[in-house]
C-alpha cells in the first residue's frame, strides 16, 4: 500500500471513522469540521495543519507526528498526545475541549492553550517552560514533576499546582491564583 502525500488540500466536513484516512504525510492542510473520534490516525504526519471544529476524541494517535500543528474549536477527550512520535512534537490549542487528555512526558515548550477545558488533563513530567494558559480551566489538571518555568497562568484558573513538586521559576500567576498554589497548605484565604 502507497503512502499518500498531500500539500496545502483542504478536507471538509469528512467522517474518518467510517472513511480512514490515508497512511502518509500530509503538509499545510485545513481539516474542518471532520470527525476523527475513535479513528486510528497512528504513524501519520501533519506538517503545519490546521485542524478546525473537528472531533478527534479518543483518536489513536500512536507514533503520529504533529509538527507546528494547530487546534481551533476542537473535542479532543480522552486523547493521548504522550503516544505521538516525540520528535518535533508542537501543538497549539484554541478553544478546544482537551478534558481527561495526556501530555505525560511530552516537551511543549513555548506554545498556547487559550479558552481551553484542561479539566483532568495529565501534565505529569512534562515540559511546559514559556507555555501560555490563556483562560483555561485547568480543574483537575494534573501536574507533577512538571517544568512551568516562564509559563504563564495569569488568567488560568481552578488549578492546584504544587510548587515542591513542579518546576515554577519566573512562572506568571495573578493574584486570584495564589490559592491554587497554597492548596497543600490547606490555608484559608479571604
Amino acid at each position: 500500500m502507497s503512502e499518500v502525500y498531500l500539500y496545502d488540500e483542504t478536507l471538509t466536513n469528512i467522517d474518518f471513522l467510517s472513511d480512514p484516512l490515508k497512511k502518509g504525510d500530509y503538509e499545510n492542510c485545513t481539516f474542518e469540521s471532520c470527525n476523527f473520534e475513535g479513528a486510528d490516525i497512528s504513524n501519520i504526519k501533519f506538517i503545519e495543519c490546521e485542524f478546525a471544529d473537528c472531533n478527534l476524541s479518543n483518536a489513536n494517535l500512536s507514533n503520529a507526528s504533529l509538527i507546528d500543528v494547530i487546534f481551533r474549536k476542537c473535542k479532543l477527550v480522552g486523547v493521548h498526545f504522550e503516544k505521538c512520535n516525540p520528535i518535533l512534537f508542537s501543538a497549539s490549542f484554541d478553544s478546544c475541549q482537551l478534558k481527561l487528555s495526556s501530555f505525560y512526558q511530552l516537551t511543549l515548550k513555548e506554545k498556547s492553550f487559550k479558552d481551553c477545558n484542561l479539566q483532568d488533563v495529565d501534565f505529569a513530567e512534562s515540559d511546559l517552560s514559556g507555555t501560555s494558559f490563556e483562560s483555561c480551566d485547568m480543574s483537575g489538571a494534573m501536574f507533577e514533576r512538571t517544568s512551568l518555568e516562564g509559563s504563564d497562568l495569569r488568567t488560568a484558573f481552578n488549578f492546584s499546582i504544587d510548587p515542591d513538586l513542579n518546576k515554577i521559576k519566573k512562572a506568571r500567576f495573578s493574584l486570584e491564583g495564589l490559592p491554587g498554589l497554597l492548596e497543600k497548605h490547606q490555608i484559608v484565604i479571604d
